[in-house]
């Protein structure tokens, strides 16, 4: 497999003229790669130490609008720079783009040098330090759903988004017939992106028309969370090179079912995992309950960091295979948490309620925090659920809609203690600006509704 590129390896690619552009990016709120395109040449003289943003990035929501009420960057303000500070190890090819390589970036306050505390990459490793101190490391893998359609972007555009329709006609759920009429979009994706250093493990059709799944082997967390943005990126510019669209969103259809993006997570110490113990029921250690204990609890509290939009919401639906509720189960998909591997050294806990559109630095760095408290505080981990989740009528429940999430969000004391107070309040901010942003919108459905009959 071809690896990340060196500095050096990096030099004499440009030197040859194999590579002519970098891609110089970080990562915003939403989790997209923003930056510049820097001739190769000038990166490898000078850039490669640092370049220069506006703080805007930082604070702006899909459509790039600038809302007020935030902390660390306003008209106010004026809206300085911020340094990104090349990660040289995250260095690698692009094989989608000709001549091209890419980077990504640490967000530094322009003053201190500081990490920029509600930078995605910097909430992430604040949580990671929070482990080596205790003298472990986490492994963690993230699913990638999508939808593909037959459409090119420009077209759907054109038809302000109505009338989608999908690249297949029928749920494709490991379907190998169907997902052969899709190689030509899904063999580039998997062999650009292992080209590019992101150790893909396979690709398969998911539980609906035209619905798509990316797995990219566990690994660390940065490294999973890097190579998640980067798969996502390189899955938009991909179908769209080859005239089709993409969507992450999680549910663009009331009839259809959701995409999601499940994460699974184990604990280590001096490579042994410190969720096993094969003394104790399905395998898991006390440890581990504790952690899954903590997930559970402070569920409701970090909800908005795996469900950010409006439409999150809508994919939390029953018999949709998306949970409703923070029951952890054996192997049961219709619970929140689903204990995978048991009674194996491969035991881990899978968190089952994040949709396709969360930011993947956030919502990892928010499971570790909770499960980190919990073992922190010793929590007892109640009886694994049995049966259909959906029926339970004794679980507790996520939030059901962004106003909640945020509300839950910003009282939760152990993400204020986790991420500090000003990240919360940052990320507070941005949940209720796409609630005031909603609010404005009249939709077909109020239209259609009430035009005549109101």
């Amino acid at each position: 497999m071809t690896g990340n590129l060196t500095f050096d390896g990096l030099r004499k690619q440009v030197a040859s003229g194999e590579i002519d552009t970098v891609l110089v990016c970080l990562v915003d709120m939403q989790g997209r790669l923003m930056g510049k395109r820097f001739h190769a040449q000038h990166f490898v003289d000078s850039a490669y130490e640092e370049t220069h943003c506006c703080n805007y990035l930082l604070a702006t929501d899909l459509e790039m609008a600038t809302p007020d009420g935030y902390a660390s960057s306003s008209w106010e303000g004026g809206y300085g720079d911020f340094i990104m500070k090349p990660d040289l190890n995250t260095l690698r090819p692009v094989p989608w783009l000709e001549g091209t390589a890419m980077v990504l970036c640490d967000v530094l306050d322009h003053h201190t040098h500081k990490d920029v505390s509600h930078s995605p990459r910097a909430v992430l490793k604040k949580q990671i330090a929070r482990l080596e101190a205790m003298g472990l490391n986490a492994m963690m893998a993230t699913e990638l759903e999508f939808s593909l359609f037959e459409q090119s972007l420009d077209e759907i555009r054109a038809e302000g988004f109505c009338n989608l329709k999908p690249i297949s006609a029928y749920n494709e759920d490991y379907h190998i017939l169907q997902t052969t009429k899709e190689e030509a979009i899904m063999r580039p994706i998997r062999n650009h992106l292992y080209a590019a250093g992101i150790p893909i493990e396979n690709t398969k059709g998911e539980a609906e028309a035209g619905q798509e799944e990316l797995n990219i082997k566990y690994d660390a967390p940065l490294n999973c969370a890097d190579h998640h943005t980067i798969a996502k990126h390189a899955v938009k510019e991909i179908a769209w090179a080859k005239g089709h669209a993409v969507t992450f969103l999680p549910k663009w259809h009331a009839d259809k079912v959701g995409s999601s993006s499940h994460v699974h997570q184990s604990l280590w110490r001096d490579g042994n995992s410190v969720f096993f113990d094969a003394d104790k029921k399905h395998g898991m250690s006390d440890l581990m309950a504790h952690y899954v204990a903590g997930m559970i609890k402070y569920a409701p509290e970090y909800t908005y960091f795996l469900a950010p939009y409006i439409n999150s919401y809508k994919r939390f639906q029953k018999g949709t295979f998306a949970p409703t509720g923070t029951a952890w189960s054996v192997d049961n998909r219709t619970a929140g948490f689903r204990l995978c591997g048991a009674d194996t050294k491969a035991v881990r806990v899978e968190c089952r309620i994040g949709g396709s559109d969360m930011n993947p630095y956030l919502a990892m760095a928010a499971q570790l925090a909770a499960g980190l408290k919990g073992i922190e505080e010793k929590l007892e981990l109640g009886p694994a659920l049995t049966g259909d989740a959906y029926a339970s009528k004794t679980e507790d429940h996520i939030p059901a809609n962004l106003r909640d999430a945020g509300d839950a969000l910003k009282g939760s004391k152990m993400l204020r203690e986790a991420f500090g107070d000003d990240v919360v309040d940052h990320y507070y901010r941005a949940a209720t600006w796409e609630q005031e942003e909603f609010a404005r919108v009249v939709t077909t459905y109020e239209i259609a509704r009430g035009f005549e009959r109101a």
